[in-house]
């Protein structure tokens, strides 16, 4: 008997008297217990923001990265433990590569999108500066901070160690603790996660904390700087977000609902093609996976009317050779339903879908012989003959391995059946047509979170239509919560404040550790490409001397390099462009000679250059004009033990001292300490 237990501020509670049984899906048989009434969810909240808040924000977003890629590596050392015990979830090998080995890989995309892609500090920016003064004194910046409070994580039965994951890894590289609170039925297996995460010994105290059981009134305690991230059932959902305290504080929640995901075969994929095939794995492996049990499941298969019957055919035959069995089986493809009271309800929904469509396969009354109090069942493939007017197989989700075909007039119809669930994660169309696969994104967009085209040309190397992947948004709009778990970056931001800040450039330097144009510069005592990355200030800026470019420069450069563009060697051509007041220099010679102007050549701290971005030609450079460069350090991001970024603004003026040229160059600098 497995206590699942509670771990709060600091202290892991057991299961009380009011604690609900969980039995294995394999057998029936009760093999946990969770739940106590009597947690003190006043002291989870305060030992989150007093300690596990400070303590994250403390740390940089690079902090953060480094510490949830440890994480990983530790939990991917760990892992077997957790397979032991997700067999009586009703999980496969498989099903377990998907959640924990999933899990596992979604934290370690998010530490490594941190690296590349937030700074080596505490403020996220959010996008561009805006100018909102003629004269550039008065600017404005969109900056993202970590909030105050906590995230409570409510997650589903489905994925008792991805569904953790996916959440935690944004909500920690954001600077915010977290309570988990997993479902009952599986959370033995959360259970056992988190405390392989906390044995690690790489979280601050206060940072993540557990719920085996109900939340009491733990939401009603929450604050505007809190957030509620669920996923699980819109009924639930509904009732959460709609609570009078939630609504009143204008409290953060975001919901990953039910979802009637579809999958379309495209007119162009007849029986004898790849896609043909591929439609019916990707149908197969879907209804089968988890047992079906996935949100991103497909429910409604859509296919062309005249291949209707040859879909059924085919769909029926595939899901014949499943092998349904004990998931510790070497052999079994799918294994049973998380619970008995699970597959009640999944076949009570299959009874409401078969008002409106026929079943072609499945037999409700399956169970194994070997196994007949496990949740088994087989996979129940309807028709729907008129899926017009079937507004129940199009409004019934069967939260297991059910789906029901339907057929298509026309793409506009099949359009028009794909939106019909009213909002959705994730909806396929298999086809090669690249103008069916635009009308699908101009017309379906809109109630679809994702949508997966896939063909034989990208088949090989796709993910599938029910993976999500944590560079990419995970949500949907409508029944499907509306919400936008994972998507790379703009997850971590779901739990950060947005912020328009306005002031002088000095200002949103200082406060965005990034040299804003028109800031302050500092006068270096030697050339900045002699210093380590560690001595490098923001702000340090070299003015170089002016270097005449000649006709024969130009003419050389376009010799040299084969770039005879008229508009630098014929007079007349040039000035007949609106561009030219003639022949003029090359853009590339001009950043040639400006690297002349500002490299230090000798061996140095710099390392590499990298490449330059947002480069802009701003005015042309006539023959016997003179160019100068302004260098100003801009950032500074650490990249690895040994050496780290930096970036400089790099300006070009003319003898009038107007700008010719901008852009910003990338260089690899050395510590002057390895940090290894």
């Amino acid at each position: 008997m497995i206590e699942v237990n509670s771990f709060v501020a600091g202290n892991w509670i057991p299961p009380d008297a009011t604690a609900r049984p969980i039995e294995s899906a394999i057998t029936g048989i009760q093999i946990a217990r969770a739940g106590n009434a009597t947690l003190d969810y006043q002291a989870m909240l305060d030992h989150g923001r007093n300690l596990g808040g400070p303590a994250l924000r403390a740390m940089t977003f690079h902090d953060r990265a480094r510490m949830i890629k440890a994480l990983a590596l530790h939990l991917g050392q760990h892992k077997q433990a957790l397979y032991d015990l997700s067999y009586d979830t009703g999980a496969t090998m498989a099903d377990h590569k998907i959640d924990i080995d999933g899990g596992i890989g979604t934290m370690f995309v998010f530490a490594s999108k941190a690296r590349r892609e937030m700074p080596d500090g505490h403020i996220y920016i959010d996008g561009n500066l805006e100018q909102l003064s003629r004269d550039g004194t008065f600017m404005g910046q969109h900056i993202c901070t970590s909030l105050r409070g906590v995230a409570v994580h409510i997650n589903a039965f489905n994925f008792p160690v991805w569904g953790m994951l996916e959440k935690l890894a944004p909500t920690l590289l954001a600077g915010v603790p977290a309570i988990v609170k997993p479902a009952t039925s599986t959370g033995y297996v959360t259970e056992a996660c988190v405390r392989i995460l906390l044995q690690s010994g790489l979280l601050p105290e206060g940072a993540l904390q557990l719920i085996s059981g109900g939340t009491g009134d733990l939401l009603n305690r929450l604050t505007s700087q809190d957030v509620v991230s669920f996923t699980g059932s819109a009924q639930t959902a509904g009732k959460l977000r709609s609570a009078p305290h939630i609504l009143q504080n204008s409290i953060r929640f975001t919901a990953e609902q039910d979802s009637l995901n579809a999958s379309v075969l495209g007119p162009d994929a007849t029986p004898d093609t790849p896609e043909f095939a591929l439609f019916i794995k990707e149908i197969t492996t879907e209804l089968t996976t988890k047992t079906g049990q996935k949100c991103t499941a497909i429910r409604r298969i859509i296919a062309p009317q005249a291949l209707v019957l040859a879909v059924r055919d085919a769909l029926c035959a595939s899901l014949a050779a499943i092998e349904i069995g004990d998931p510790r089986d070497k052999t079994t493809q799918m294994g049973p339903l998380v619970s008995m009271a699970q597959k009640r309800d999944v076949l009570a929904k299959a009874a409401i879908i078969n008002q409106q469509a026929e079943c072609v396969f499945g037999d409700a009354d399956f169970s194994l012989k070997s196994r007949k109090n496990g949740a088994f069942m087989q996979p129940l493939l309807f028709v729907c003959a008129n899926p017009d007017k079937a507004d129940l197989v199009h409004k019934t989700e069967a939260f297991g391995p059910v789906a029901t075909l339907m057929g298509y007039r026309d793409i506009p119809h099949a359009i028009e059946l794909a939106n019909k669930a009213d909002g959705s994660l994730v909806a396929s169309i298999i086809t090669r047509d690249p103008a069916v696969a635009r009308e699908f994104a101009l017309n379906a967009g809109a109630f679809h979170g994702r949508l997966y085209f896939n063909n034989r040309d990208s088949m090989a190397q796709s993910t599938g239509h029910g993976a999500p992947l944590p560079h990419m948004v995970h949500g949907g709009p409508g029944r499907a919560g509306g919400g936008e778990e994972l998507g790379g970056i703009r997850a971590v931001l779901h739990y950060m404040q947005r912020t328009a800040v306005q002031g002088s450039p000095d200002i949103l330097s200082a406060i965005s550790e990034t040299w804003v144009k028109g800031a302050a510069e500092i006068t270096p005592a030697a050339h900045p490409f002699t210093r380590d990355f560690d001595t490098l200030k923001i702000g340090e800026t070299i003015h170089t001397a002016p270097r005449k470019i000649t006709l024969q420069d130009i003419e050389h450069f376009a010799r040299f390099t084969g770039d005879n563009f008229y508009a630098h060697m014929d007079e007349a051509a040039a000035k007949a462009n609106p561009f030219f007041p003639g022949r003029v220099a090359h853009g590339y010679l001009l950043l040639s000679f400006a690297a002349g102007l500002f490299v230090e050549p000798n061996p140095g701290p710099v390392l590499a250059n990298t490449g330059l971005e947002n480069l802009q030609f701003l005015k042309p450079v006539e023959p016997d004009d003179s160019i100068s460069v302004q260098l100003t350090l801009r950032k500074k991001t650490r990249r690895n033990d040994d050496y780290g970024e930096a970036r400089w603004h790099v300006l070009l003026r003319n003898q009038h001292g107007d700008p010719v040229a901008e852009y910003e160059l990338l260089t690899m600098v050395s510590y002057s300490t390895p940090l290894g």
